[in-house]
Order: C-alpha cells, then structure tokens, then sequence
C-alpha cells in the first residue's frame, strides 16, 4: 500500500464534514488536503495529486456522481450520503464504496479497510508493469497471439479443461483449468466465489449471502464452499 493517501472531502453540511475529518484522523497514513462544500469549489484542485475522494452524492449545483466523473483521475473514491436511492448510479461509475448516513464507526472502517486492499492491489500492478513492461498474458487464438492485460479481466469461469477469460469486451479461452491458473502467481489478485467462478478482488462491489456484485452490475453466484473465501468483505 502506497505510504501516504492524500483525501480530498466535499459534503455541504459542515457538521459531516467534520465528522469525517474526525474519522479520518484515526489512520495515520491518510491526510486530509482539501475539504470543500460544494464541487465547484474543488475543481480547481484536481490539478493536484489526489488518491481518495470522500464525497456526498446530492450537493447544490454540481452533484457527487457529476463531479466523480470529472474527477476520474482520482484513484478510489467512496460516497457518504443519506441518498441511498443513489447507491446504484455511485457504483456504475466504479465508487470504490457507498456508505449511508449518519456514519457509524465500524462501517467507515469497514469501508477504510476496501482502500487499503485498492491501494495494496494497484501498487502490485504497477510493480508488475514495471518488471514486464505490461502485466497482461498472452494467448493464441486462431493463429494470432492475443495479450490480454490482467486489469481488463472481469472474471475467470471454469469449463471443465478449458477457462474461459471475461474482458469488457470479449471472451477468450484457454486450455488450462481454473484451479491450475489460480496456483499461479500471476492470479494472485483473484479470489475463488464459486466452482465455476472466480474474480479480482478490486472488482467487487457488493455481496449478499447467495452472489457477489462486480463493476457492469455484473452479478456471479457465491458457492457455499467458497464462502470463506470472502470473509475479508465482512465488515
């Protein structure tokens, strides 16, 4: 995990606004640079280097979801905010989180602890992609070798012998087992949800007792045996 994250707060109610600054504080590796009551006001800094976003959804004239977007150069980005209605729409455009109001202190935690594992898996990558050049795998399709980059992979799904790879864009296959790839160090991202399933860790947005949410509203079943595997999105 990166030593310092630098967090950039907006909420319109001064009084949350502290609160979350309070909060804050308990994480000595996290410091407050800016903190705004409106998005309009923090356009001007997105200039400077900024790792987490801590933003209320409804705010007067620009909106959270409006600003996220034009903030997307920020790396992880968590919502607090009474508007739960807007819970969906914070995930579609990849919020890291979306906690509700008022704010209990395990939950913000809980919520903490998903940027520390984010900012823990891009560092590996970025490790990756400077001792290879490019973290991606190479597969042959057809005569023509395809790469495919690992952070372009949604989920990794079992058909007997073969797995078959889900990018945004395509599926591939290759002759090798899913158990067989996930041994490999190259896959140490992923986590097992199911015989048939397994996914990165950074895609995961939600779970419930019986499937698990990705980025897309993409929805996979959680096996029962694999439930375990998934006790580190228990708050």
């Amino acid at each position: 995990m990166i030593a310092h994250i630098k967090c950039m707060i907006i909420d319109d109610d001064e009084l949350d606004r502290l609160v979350l600054q309070h909060h804050i504080r308990q994480y000595e590796t996290i410091e407050v640079i800016a903190s705004f009551n409106s998005a309009e006001k923090a356009v001007p800094y997105l200039e400077f280097p900024i790792d987490l976003l801590i933003c209320e959804t409804k705010l007067p004239g620009m909106n959270g979801l409006e600003f996220r977007k034009l903030a997307h150069k920020i790396p992880a980005c968590i919502f607090v905010s009474s508007h739960t209605e807007m819970a969906a729409a914070a995930f579609e455009i990849n919020a890291l989180d979306f906690v509700s109001k008022p704010l209990i202190t395990k939950r913000f935690h809980h919520s903490i602890e998903k940027v520390f594992a984010f900012f823990e898996m891009k560092e590996k990558c970025e490790c990756f992609d400077a001792l290879l050049g490019e973290n991606c795998i190479k597969i042959k399709e057809g005569g023509h070798i395809t790469q495919i980059k690992l952070t372009d992979i949604l989920y990794l799904e079992a058909l007997k012998d073969y797995t078959r790879l889900v990018t945004h864009d395509k599926k591939h296959c290759i002759l090798d087992s899913l158990g067989n790839l996930l041994h490999k160090s190259f896959f140490d991202s992923f986590v097992r949800i199911h015989r048939s399933y397994a996914v990165p860790r950074h895609f995961i947005r939600g779970k419930n007792s019986h499937e698990i949410e990705l980025i897309h509203q993409i929805k996979l079943p959680i096996g029962r045996t694999y439930k375990e595997n998934l006790s580190f999105l228990n708050p």
